[in-house]
């Protein structure tokens, strides 16, 4: 699992601190240096199209690592889980 989160933490894209629920439209337009206003704008415009962008969306807060900490969700998750 650490080589899987390794190549997440090299793709370069992060959840950005400029948020209003995950970070990840805030990161994508860091990434892509757009304004996050119109990263945000394109992804409601897909998510009421039919198709995967809620899904996508929540997968990419779980799987990009925080801009601030580094910290991978999923991997908290999965760390916090094998210690019980």
């Amino acid at each position: 699992m650490e080589k899987f989160f390794s190549v997440i933490r090299s793709i370069g894209l992060n959840r950005g601190p400029n948020r209003w629920i995950g970070g990840v439209c805030g990161g994508i337009a860091a990434k892509l240096n757009v304004d996050p206003t119109l990263v945000r704008i394109i992804f409601l415009v897909l998510a009421l199209l039919p198709g995967p962008a809620v899904v996508f969306y929540i997968l990419a807060w779980i799987l990009l690592p925080d801009s601030a900490t580094g910290r991978i969700l999923l991997e908290s998750w999965l760390r916090n889980k094998s210690v019980s």
